[in-house]
């Protein structure tokens, strides 16, 4: 009697999980702090994910892993369908072991060879790498490349230092900002090798650059637009410049940066994380970096409890963003 009760419960429950599952109609977006790196969870309507980046290696691993999973815990996902690797610096491959030993992964996407030798990147290309892609599948992906998700459109804008030529879906307008654009120098960095992800769903339209670096954007942009306009932006190589970019309604930060000073830190509803030793007060200005080179000191970690920005999208192009950290949601309506 007790084991067909038994039984009758885990039908119970996983019918309960079968239609749990079938009720979620959002396109539901966990932007993770795992330090810089901008890992992202999509969670789709049909309950397929999709992980881009894991975050830092070495002592962040377990942290930026527990962070991983405690979103995908929230969003009801027990594996990661795809995982891209937007590009080899530690801060967005070195958790993946730790959140693959974690979360099944089913597709391991990457732009390829590594551009910049480094000892410990490239023992784990070569050893830990294979030996997690061979429990799953391994894609190399070229511009213009899908990553397959019901009801989505995941389209690879940018990868191996290569633009895609076509303009997606509502993108191809000739872009006047091209005229005022002055090239840096190239950069020959694994940054300018990011993956770039545009995501569409129904109206609403997200693209995710990694550290892409300004050049290459211009490559994207110039001197038509192919990517159109977006209604999240997840920022490409942490945001700099930003702070002076036209078009933007709100700029949520994943966490306070020491380094703004007030002058370009958004309101504290706008920001999920805090520091783990706060200051007893912020200058105006920002903080003068530390100077670069082998002694330099490491950036400030916040290695306390950590929150997401989830952002739900619905197929109409209206959404909505919350902050974890104090339930702060804002409601975006439908882009004119």
């Amino acid at each position: 009697m007790t084991r067909v009760a038994g039984i009758a419960l885990a039908a119970l429950l996983a019918a309960v999980t079968v239609i749990a599952q079938s009720a979620r109609t959002t396109l539901d977006i966990y932007l993770i702090d795992v330090e810089g790196g901008n890992a992202t969870l999509f969670v789709s309507p049909a309950g397929e994910s999709l992980l881009i980046d894991t975050g830092n290696g070495g002592p962040g691993a377990a942290r930026d892993a527990d962070r991983i999973v405690a979103a995908a815990r929230d969003a009801g996902v027990t594996r990661i369908d795809h995982l891209i690797t937007t590009h080899y610096h530690g801060d967005h491959f070195g958790a993946m072991a730790e959140v693959a030993g974690r979360l099944p992964v089913g597709q391991f996407i990457d732009h390829g060879a590594n551009v910049q030798p480094n000892a410990a990147t490239d023992a784990f290309l070569q050893k830990t790498y294979p030996e997690l892609y061979a429990k799953g599948r391994h894609t190399v992906v070229a511009p213009g490349d899908s990553v397959p998700m019901t009801g989505l459109d995941v389209r690879v804008v940018a990868s191996a230092g290569k633009a895609v030529t076509r303009a997606v879906p509502g993108g191809g307008q000739a872009n006047p900002a091209c005229a005022a654009h002055t090239p840096q120098d190239p950069d020959p960095s694994e940054n300018a090798q990011s993956v770039g992800t545009h995501v569409t769903f129904g109206r609403f339209r997200l693209v995710h650059m990694g550290d892409l670096t300004w050049n290459k954007e211009f490559e994207l942009m110039c001197p038509a637009n192919r990517l159109g306009t977006v209604d999240v932006f997840v920022v490409s190589h942490h945001g700099q410049v930003l702070f002076s970019s036209p078009g933007l309604e709100d700029l949520w930060q994943l966490h306070f940066s020491l380094l703004s000073g007030q002058e370009y830190t958004v309101p504290g509803a706008f920001i999920a994380n805090t520091v783990d030793e706060q200051a007893p007060a912020m200058p105006i200005a920002p903080t003068p970096a530390p100077a670069p080179g082998p002694g330099a000191a490491p950036p400030p970690a916040h290695n306390g409890a950590a929150y997401w920005i989830k952002v739900s999208a619905n197929r109409d192009g209206s959404f909505s963003v919350t902050n974890s950290r104090n339930n702060f949601k804002k409601n975006y309506g439908v882009a004119r």
